[in-house]
């Protein structure tokens, strides 16, 4: 349920970032357009200015070295996905109008919008979809998002397609595509998973083109997409202007110009009140510290309604090899006091890394803070008072502190050690550290989490015998059944919660200063990259 801070109030706006480029005229609309409105048939175009807290890093989606959130918000924009995901992992209609599970779970059949075209005119077909998909799989095409392809049948573990293999992309029909899976994948589970690194390219205009030579293309430069926006011109790394496209299948977005500008993410809600920005990426978040400035200044600030933060202890299985030292070192934990230090008010205890909005939620197995019960567990245990080292990011050294007093009134006894994020990850991985306190971006998948950190290459938490966990794992993966797939789970769950190879600690939820002068932003979607511009008018 979204919390209002502050009501909106009138806010002077001081001036907007000068547009680079111009609307497009009356003979050059594209066939079918609406009539230009009055203001668009005025001198100046309406534009949104966005800002940005870092550059994107290619205008090709499978050419970006980060893989960042930060291109992926260009690329949605260009480019078309599948679907929309919002932030309670529901999904809604982009490029597919529908879908559904095929070959007994093996494979997902998209049916396509007819209404779909690039933005040189051209109809998106289920074989462009195909095109694309078989050009990034090319093993000779350098393509740095590849590995996003891997889950395809005829592809190795890299993404890269296998000779002799039936590639898993078929266009049964102008607008019918079928994507086929290596192992039974639910269309949820895909697309909560994988829709932000699936990109339609304009591939009609790559025929002849070597593929080793793709990313070279001066296309790149000056992209053509089938997405809610144009490309118009860029300054690399500083700001880029794009134009609504009025042709987009879901419809045309409620301005002429955006245009994106990086800034110093210090700045972004500064300029914001002074009115150089209409919104800034991603989700327009501030934090429990800076949010009265902006109900100060007149902005209406909401708190999402779903998670975006997942805040764990990471444990090392081998140097605490009881689990019920472990289970004592949570209910040593004030989970609640931690939570309030950590996140101003803005956070929900849990006992599972399953977000409460997850469909196969099985409860949130929390145990109340118990000094007592923790110290007789570790009676039980014949805990021989070793002391364990806990490492943190310098952001979190309080929060750490505050762990120590508490674990010490248990009679645990643990040092500091205050590291960069990468220090901290590599200690736990190679067994240097006990403890660790981490945070993550949840998504609505119930193994968000859990999949990749139990498994011979990933084994962070050193969990000695895999088997069981592993086991566990797969049979949520092969469910399809939503009733037996929730039961899947809360088996996990028990598992987790009576080993507890790490702890869980709470969710945070994400505050949003909501624009004053553009209206229909989703501000929680931008967790999952991507944001509802052709739903976005400016005022």
């Amino acid at each position: 349920m979204k919390r209002l801070l502050a009501l909106t109030l009138s806010l002077a706006v001081a001036g907007t970032l000068t547009a680079c480029g111009s609307a497009p005229s009356d003979s050059s609309a594209p066939s079918g357009s609406p009539a230009p409105t009055q203001e668009q048939n005025s001198a100046q175009p309406v534009v949104i200015n966005y800002g940005l807290s870092n550059p994107w890093d290619s205008l090709m989606p499978y050419n970006s070295p980060s893989g960042s959130n930060y291109s992926r918000m260009i690329y949605d924009k260009i480019y078309d996905r599948l679907v929309f995901v919002h932030a309670d992992g529901t999904l809604t209609p982009r490029a597919a109008k529908s879908w559904e599970s095929a070959d007994d779970g093996l494979a997902v059949i998209f049916h396509l919008d007819e209404k779909a075209a690039f933005h040189d005119g051209t109809p998106v077909t289920a074989q462009h979809w195909v095109d694309s998909i078989a050009l990034v799989t090319n093993p000779d095409c350098p393509a740095l998002g590849r590995s996003a392809f891997a889950v395809l049948a005829g592809t190795d573990s890299t993404g890269a397609a296998v000779a002799g293999e039936k590639l898993g992309a078929e266009a049964l029909d102008d607008t019918t595509l079928k994507l086929t899976f290596k192992n039974v994948t639910t269309p949820e589970d895909f697309l909560l998973d994988k829709n932000r690194e699936f990109y339609v390219l304009p591939t009609h205009l790559l025929e002849g083109t070597d593929p080793s030579q793709v990313m070279e293309l001066d296309l790149w430069k000056a992209p053509i997409g089938s997405g809610p926006c144009k490309f118009v011109s860029e300054v690399a790394g500083s700001t880029l202007t794009l134009e609504a496209n009025p042709d987009y299948q879901l419809g045309a977005p409620g301005f002429d110009q955006l245009v994106i500008t990086v800034m110093d993410k210090s700045s972004l809600l500064t300029a914001l009140i002074a009115g150089d920005l209409d919104y800034y990426g991603i989700g327009g978040s501030v934090t429990a510290d800076t949010a009265p400035a902006a109900t100060e200044a007149g902005l209406t600030v909401q708190e999402g309604t779903v998670p975006n933060t997942f805040y764990e202890l990471m444990l090392n299985n081998e140097t605490i090899s009881d689990a019920r030292i472990r289970r004592a070192i949570e209910l040593a934990l004030d989970k609640e006091l931690l939570s309030e230090q950590s996140t101003g008010g803005y956070g929900t205890v849990t006992g599972t890394s399953v977000l409460p909005t997850c469909a196969s939620y099985a409860g949130d197995y929390n145990t109340p803070y118990d000094v007592e019960g923790a110290k007789e567990l570790l009676t039980e245990a014949g805990y021989d008072g070793t002391t364990y080292t806990l490492a943190c990011a310098s952001n979190r050294a309080g929060l750490a502190a505050l762990m120590q007093q508490e674990l010490a009134e248990a009679g645990i006894t643990i040092t500091i050690e205050t590291v960069d994020s990468a220090t901290m990850f590599s200690g736990m991985a190679d067994g240097t550290y006990d403890m660790g306190i981490a945070s993550h971006t949840p998504s609505a998948l119930p193994l968000w989490f859990v999949e990749s950190r139990f498994t011979e290459n990933n084994n962070i938490f050193h969990v000695q015998d895999l088997s069981e966990v592993s086991a566990l794992i797969q049979a949520v993966k092969e469910e399809t059944d939503p009733d037996a797939r929730t039961q899947a789970v809360k088996a996990l769950e028990d598992w987790m919660a009576e080993e507890r190879p790490f702890i869980p600690l709470w969710f945070g939820t994400a505050l949003h200063v909501e624009s004053p002068t553009v209206s229909g932003i989703e501000y929680t979607a931008a967790s999952f990259s991507n944001e509802n511009v052709w739903e976005w008018v400016k005022n």
